[in-house]
């Protein structure tokens, strides 16, 4: 199978050296000091069980692409949007694009059913620029698990975790997600088809969604917020809401949510991916994890008053780092 993996980061360049190293045909799409890295040495992964080299191809450019079978959309949630129209050119070709974005998909009501049937997000797709570009017929969607880091640049670490659940939007056993599990499952990965994938979305998006913007707004750790009175009840303020949306929309939360706290708590001192990207410097999801649920809250008419205030919060900050940035 020819995969392009675009944004070879942590979990884009896991999956690259891995599926390589069960000899797919991979080219990853990086920039900057990682692709000149890759160009130079290839891609190296380090694991527990020791270091992998992963003959990989790498391009700086998805113009200079050719159509692949399998493209691996592993860039984050607000950064799809502009690489929309060039991944939309190569699924011409009949490829798939599998989606890995944290959060709340641009897709999700696409191929859902009910009432709600195609409806378009504004929070995660704003004037439906994906969903013109990218033939939903050729995407198919997952949920991310293992955690992973860039040690340096071209050098994958992969701290733990191995899972990443694959699922037609339709929630069908089809043939070609069947396929890509088969590929997956090949390269080490624990890749099962799940027969409710929004359902496995919201059981990580519901830690997610509380857990990162307090994190990137106090600086604490996951333990940290689970062990302080106020922070553990503001997460769970949050969570209510949220399990509150996701079961009007017909969602069935399959733990309690005292057990996905303690869950959280059990990572120890961890920093959320949301808290690094505001020590980096870098745009945050929030609104694929955040932003999201209030949208989706107003679909369902659920009052989200926690969520919406830590959104609030986060969209100053956000603001007013960009301000900073530009000296505005």
């Amino acid at each position: 199978m020819r995969i392009c993996i675009i944004g070879a980061g942590a979990i884009g360049g896991l999956l690259a050296a891995k599926l390589a190293a069960a000899g797919e045909r991979v080219t990853v799409v990086a920039r900057g000091d990682h692709l000149r890295a890759i160009s130079a040495n290839g891609l190296r992964l380090i694991t527990e069980g020791g270091e992998t080299q992963a003959p990989v191809d790498v391009a700086s450019d998805l113009k200079s692409l050719e159509p692949h079978d399998l493209m691996v959309l592993a860039v984050k949630a607000h950064q799809l949007t502009p690489i929309a129209a060039d991944v939309g050119r190569l699924m011409q070709a009949g490829g798939l694009a599998l989606t890995m974005q944290n959060g709340i998909p641009w897709w999700y009501f696409h191929k859902h059913g009910g009432p709600h049937e195609g409806r378009s997000l504004d929070s995660v797709d704003p004037g439906c620029v994906i969903a013109q570009h990218l033939p939903v017929d050729q995407v198919i969607g997952s949920v991310v698990y293992p955690a992973a880091e860039i040690a340096a640049p071209g050098v994958i670490r992969l701290i733990e975790g191995n899972r990443f659940s694959l699922a037609e939007l339709d929630n069908s056993a089809s043939p070609r997600i069947q396929e890509v599990s088969r590929v997956f499952t090949a390269a080490g990965f624990k890749a099962p088809v799940v027969s409710d994938i929004r359902a496995e979305i919201w059981t990580k998006l519901w830690g997610n969604m509380s857990f990162n913007p307090i994190s990137a707004l106090t600086g604490a750790t996951l333990a940290g917020i689970c062990t302080h009175h106020q922070g553990r009840a503001l997460a769970a303020d949050m969570m209510r809401e949220a399990q509150a949306v996701g079961e009007k929309l017909g969602i069935r939360f399959r733990i309690p949510l005292a057990k996905r706290i303690a869950g959280a708590q059990a990572v120890g001192e961890h920093k959320t991916s949301m808290l690094q990207d505001v020590e980096a410097g870098r745009p945050t999801e929030v609104d694929a994890l955040v932003g999201s649920i209030l949208e989706l809250g107003a679909v369902a008419d659920v009052p989200t008053p926690a969520i919406a205030a830590i959104y609030g919060c986060m969209r100053l900050l956000e603001d007013t780092r960009a301000k900073g940035r530009t000296g505005g």
